[in-house]
């Protein structure tokens, strides 16, 4: 069989795992026990055929689905494969999670919940396969209501059926903007599919057009700036296995779909198509990173940081569209490695984190941060593993993010070729705002771990809190491998890469790689720039090694023990730690004017004083609300139609008839 039936065979398993959930729609243990980890077995299988399959020529097939003479066509290449890659392996990790996790259903049936999951990663994997307008179209919705069932899953609370509204919506308007692009590409042909639209020669109005149709469909199912406001709502409303696969996984279908639309359906790029995407994915990245920092729930503080990362994401295909404009192919695959690089980098730390949440939500009942505290103590296992996925959030060495931003970061450099005096002036400042973007991560990633995991328990209840269970474990396991073995071992990873940038613009970095060896990182020349994260991590540890064995020698035998300088307060409690809040303070006043705060201050009268600030994003106030109420205005005004009376109706239904006779004849 080839590869793509043993995909589509995979696919259909996902699927019978869902029906079979609906037949056992409330047993909890045998759903999570073998129905979870059953999908995790047949993402780890997608995941091996999808990488077998990127070293291979493009496959199609069509599928007799859909309506008379339109059936699905679907299409197997490298940038399909790569992605497929990133669904299976992080979808694997999470499923083991799952299996752990889900206990009671979250408020939904288990059995249900079964079949939105599975539909769900069924869905993603079909968006990516998909080779014609009608079939992506068809696989997006699925995949939109799937996610919708899911983040709604505990649907009796007010404020998640709210969240759950406020993704579809966006998401819907996104597909609008997707279905027009798909429209313009077609060029009046009313062939749809997408080997018809790579024959298209379309002129710069219209071909600008797509792209400008394509990047607001996409980034608005991506979060890009001012989309972005479904996903910190719906990010934490969902359950922390959907938080992760939404945010890991589904908004790279939508870096997917730029992708395939801006290199590989539309034939040219044009020098502004990758400056607007530079600064939008800018604008992004620093908007995600400032909110991650102020935050106080860690839900939120995650999902905004997936802002930041998508911002990040949008600024490397910015680049590689940049350099491909001006004909510099070798660098635009260099930007483009460093996009797709970050996007499995991302897919592996982000999920970890938000299953690290998963587990000390089931284990103290607490979101906020200003409760947790001292965890570590209590969940040694969770505590330990998130480390592994906050580093390498933080783009820290040797772990996987560190090697994404220094790619990226090394396509800056060379942006001084550029045949463009202002972008040669622009370029230098995103540059340095990326730097500002990476250090705002780390610090915001210092609070998240610090505030919940160190330190003393700020409640009396987290001295209760249980470590995460053997499947939990598992998971988490799995995916912080992946940050590691990503991060130490770059070279194979870019040499499949490499299938994928020579798909979309003909050339790629790997043999260059190669050709410095498998311990060196050099994407030009050894003599330009280089690293080696096990030489980094060998050194590491040996100055570590050598340090202790130092101390130890000088100082052995003149150890004294003694309680320590407490600064007068011998009797300390987890009030005198530093506080969430307080660790965003600097950041709140840094940038106040791109922040709305709203402070609940104390009466001095008040026996027990609160204090207490609320950030708010100022894009909703001015854009979103002034649209809602504008909408809600019409919406009333156009129900003061219906009376409920017959004799209105048929007047409404009378003057329409006069008015089409009137316009009859006028003609």
């Amino acid at each position: 069989m080839a590869h793509l039936d043993w995909i589509l065979v995979l696919v259909g398993g996902w699927l019978g795992l869902g029906l079979l959930g609906i037949l056992a729609l409330r047993h909890t243990d045998f759903v999570a026990r073998v129905l979870f980890p059953a999908g995790a077995a047949i993402a780890l299988g997608l995941a091996a055929i999808a990488l077998s399959a990127l070293f291979d020529d493009p496959e199609t097939a069509v599928l007799p689905l859909g309506l008379p003479n339109l059936p699905f066509h679907l299409r197997l290449d490298g940038l399909s494969a790569y992605f497929l890659l990133v669904i299976g392996a992080a979808g694997a990790g999470i499923s083991v999670f799952a299996a752990g996790y889900f206990r009671q259903g979250e408020g939904t049936p288990p059995g249900l919940l079964c079949l939105e999951y599975h539909v769900f990663l069924a869905s993603m994997a079909l968006v990516v396969l998909a080779d014609d307008a009608y079939a992506f179209m068809v696989m997006w919705e699925t995949m939109a209501l799937s996610s919708f069932f899911l983040v709604t899953a505990n649907h009796r609370v007010p404020a998640i059926r709210q969240a759950g509204f406020l993704y579809l919506l966006v998401a819907h308007i996104g597909a609008i903007a997707i279905l027009l692009c798909f429209g313009v590409l077609q060029a009046n042909t009313g062939d749809y599919s997408f080997a018809n639209m790579r024959a298209q020669s379309l002129s710069p109005l219209w071909a600008s057009a797509a792209f400008l149709l394509a990047t607001f469909g996409f980034g608005a199912k991506a979060g890009i700036l001012p989309l972005h406001v479904w996903l910190p709502e719906a990010h934490p409303a969902a359950p922390s296995p959907v938080s992760a696969l939404m945010s890991g996984v589904m908004l790279k279908t939508a870096i997917y779909g730029i992708l395939r639309i801006g290199f590989d359906l539309l034939n040219a790029q044009l020098w502004w198509w990758g400056a607007l995407l530079l600064a939008l994915g800018l604008a992004t990245a620093l908007f995600g990173v400032v909110f991650s920092a102020v935050q106080t729930d860690m839900k939120r503080l995650l999902a905004y940081s997936s802002i930041e990362n998508i911002g990040l994401l949008f600024v490397g295909i910015g680049l590689g569209v940049l350099f491909n404009a001006y004909g510099m192919h070798a660098l635009s695959a260099l930007a483009l490695t460093a996009a797709l690089y970050h996007v499995i980098s991302h897919a592996f730390f982000k999920s970890l984190l938000f299953l690290g949440t998963g587990s000390v939500l089931h284990a103290t009942g607490e979101r906020s941060l200003g409760k947790l505290g001292g965890l570590m103590r209590r969940m040694p296992w969770v505590g330990w593993l998130v480390l592994i996925g906050v580093l390498a959030s933080s783009g820290l060495p040797p772990l996987s993010g560190f090697v994404a931003e220094w790619l990226l970061l090394q396509s800056f450099l060379f942006t001084t070729e550029l045949p463009n005096s202002f972008l040669n002036m622009l370029v230098p400042v995103v540059a340095a705002a990326i730097a500002l973007v990476a250090a705002l991560a780390g610090y915001a990633m210092v609070k998240f771990f610090g505030v919940i995991f160190l330190g003393q328990p700020r409640e009396a209840k987290l001295a209760e809190a249980q470590d995460a269970s053997l499947l939990e474990r598992a998971g988490l396991i799995w995916l912080a491998s992946g940050c590691v073995v990503l991060g130490l071992f770059p070279v194979p990873l870019i040499g499949a890469i490499d299938r994928v940038t020579q798909l979309l613009i003909g050339t790629g970095i790997a043999s260059t790689v190669r050709n410095n060896g498998w311990l060196l990182l050099a994407p030009t020349t050894l003599e330009r720039a280089s690293y080696s994260p096990l030489i980094f991590l060998a050194v590491t540890c040996l100055a570590v090694l050598l340090a202790v064995l130092l101390v130890h020698r000088l100082y052995h035998g003149r150890v004294r023990f003694a309680p320590p300088w407490d600064c007068g307060y011998p009797a300390q409690t987890a009030r005198m730690q530093d506080t969430a809040e307080g660790f965003g303070q600097p950041i709140r006043q840094i940038f106040e004017p791109f922040i709305r705060m709203r402070r609940e201050l104390p009466s001095p009268f008040d026996e027990k004083p609160i204090y207490h600030v609320r950030i708010e994003d100022h894009l909703w106030h001015w854009l979103y609300l002034p649209i809602a109420r504008t909408t809600e205005r019409f919406a009333r005004l156009v129900g003061r139609l219906q009376q409920g009376r017959i004799a209105i109706y048929l007047l409404y239904s009378f003057l329409t008839l006069l008015v089409l006779l009137l316009v009859v004849v006028a003609k």
